[in-house]
């Protein structure tokens, strides 16, 4: 329902206004009108019409007012007409020769003196006043319905309309039977200040109100054109051969769907060539039921007792059949018409039985691997708690700064192995059965004990000339698990003597 500059958007708004949505044409308004003599020249402009169409509350509520003045005003401008004791400001909705098909078909007098005047256009007082007033409507609804639920009334307030000068109240409600509000009249007016003016409306008109969106995809009918609101029953779904689905024949209101009259009309000119009393014929085999009637191809759907196929037939064969029966006679079969579909036929999947054909290898394939995980994580978990896992870490997280630690930390560290003491966490075992020889001689050199695999025995030994110096690593470095092993099973290896840092002197060696 969008004009056309409300198409191009400028900085994500619609172009159309400054109330983003709201268009000076009246396109994004509810209940508009297309004045389509808006730019015809007229022969004599002192037999215009002088009646304005005013809209208040988004078209939600549309009237009549006089224009004595001598301005001219356009569709979508505000203008401050007459309220109750005292002003109210509405949208020029139509205008010019529009307006009296408009009288004319509510059954509105042009010239009658009920009607009110428009007094001018709306300055900026009005204007803020129009705005604060209806700021309070939504705090209105809300205390409203509270006050008639304490009341115990079977009634439901659907909108609050407040005047532009705040002096006046209107309340639309909606109820099955009558309701006695005279004490909510008298709360409503000592609560809110204001005169109070109830009018009770339909469920139709309420949904009109609120608005929404139909299950066809498009606006309600009833908030965007309809306003005559006809009675609507099954009967319009049966001619139309719907099912009388009550979730899909309800609208938004509760009630059947307005558009169920729209096309009826053409189905009841398209039935007027069809037999009456058609409902039963009788055939030799046995009397055949209508079904449905096809008014676009013109067909009669039967079908037997003791079969549950229909049988189309067309309006001739039907009629013709009806004279056989009111002659006495039956003929002995139906002749259905074949109907050839224009769509092509769907070849249908062919379904194998696959029963007995399922493997679960995957299955157990999958079950296989995550037993591995839980024991590759177990087993990972005893070894950080191991003898020499907490000295290595120890080493690899100091880095370069470890490396650096003058050798008498190193000799202080192997002492009591010498001695014969307690093993350390991570001492090799042969420096354990070495403690007990003496100690006279010269210093033997201790046998580097060699390295062993992860698929070596123990008892296997390998040839590799015994290791000078220990290999520079760079510090922070991940490696693999196999590698952190071969480290924890190699011995402490003799490092390199290097000049003393600068610190404290170390404690003096005791005598071997």
């Amino acid at each position: 329902m969008g004009c056309d500059s409300c198409g191009t958007a400028k900085g994500g708004k619609p172009g159309g206004c400054k109330s983003n949505g709201g268009c000076s044409t009246g396109g994004c308004n509810r209940m508009n009108v297309h004045d389509w003599l808006m730019n015809l020249p007229f022969s004599d402009p002192e037999s215009t019409c002088k009646i304005v169409e005013i809209s208040f509350n988004q078209g939600s509520r549309k009237e009549f007012y006089r224009n004595a003045t001598l301005q001219y005003f356009e569709k979508g401008e505000m203008v401050t007409v007459e309220g109750v004791s005292g002003f109210d400001v509405g949208e020029v909705s139509l205008s010019g020769e529009l307006v009296r098909i408009q009288m004319k078909k509510k059954g509105v007098d042009e010239f009658s003196p009920e009607i009110k005047k428009i007094l001018r256009r709306s300055t900026e007082t009005d204007l803020a006043k129009w705005e604060d007033n209806k700021a309070r409507e939504k705090e209105a609804l809300v205390r409203s319905r509270a006050m008639a639920r304490t009341l115990n009334l079977d009634m439901k307030v659907a909108e609050v309309e407040i005047q532009a000068d705040g002096k006046k109240a209107t309340f639309y409600y909606t109820a099955d039977d009558r309701v006695d509000f005279r004490e909510l009249i008298r709360l409503y007016a000592g609560e809110f200040k204001v005169k109070v003016e109830m009018r009770q409306i339909g469920a139709r008109q309420e949904a009109g109100k609120v608005g929404g969106i139909s299950s066809c995809g498009r606006e309600l009918c009833c908030s965007t054109w309809l306003t005559d609101f006809k009675s609507v029953n099954t009967t319009a779904a049966r001619y139309q051969n719907l099912s009388i689905n009550q979730t899909k024949l309800s609208g938004q209101c509760g009630r059947l769907k307005c558009c169920l009259n729209y096309e009826l009309d053409t189905y009841l000119d398209a039935l007027q060539h069809f037999p009456d009393n058609a409902d039963v014929i009788h055939i030799t085999r046995a009397p055949a039921y209508l079904v449905k009637k096809d008014i676009f191809k013109n067909l009669m759907w039967y079908t037997l007792p003791d079969s549950n196929k229909h049988y189309p037939l067309t309006i001739t064969r039907v009629k013709e059949i009806q004279k056989m029966n009111a002659q006495g006679l039956k003929p002995d079969e139906l002749e259905p018409v074949e109907i050839v579909s224009s769509k092509p036929k769907e070849v249908e999947p062919e379904f194998v039985d696959v029963v007995g054909q399922i493997s679960l290898r995957s299955l157990e394939r999958n079950s296989r691997r995550r037993k591995d995980k839980e024991q590759g994580r177990d087993g990972r978990g005893n070894d950080r708690q191991g003898p020499g896992r907490s000295n290595e870490g120890q080493q690899q997280g100091n880095g370069p700064q470890n490396q650096q630690r003058p050798p008498q930390h190193n000799a202080q560290r192997n002492q009591p192995s010498q001695q014969g003491g307690p093993q350390r966490p991570g001492q090799n075992p042969n420096q354990q059965r070495n403690a007990g020889k003496p100690a006279g001689g010269p210093p033997q050199e201790k046998p580097q004990q060699q390295q062993r695999g992860p698929n070596q025995q123990p008892g296997q030994q390998q040839n590799r000339p015994p290791q000078q110096q220990r290999p520079q690593r760079p510090p922070q470095q991940k490696q693999g698990e196999q590698q952190q092993q071969q480290r924890q099973a190699q011995p402490p290896r003799p490092q390199q003597q290097r000049p003393p840092q600068k610190g404290p002197t170390p404690p003096p060696q005791p005598d071997k």
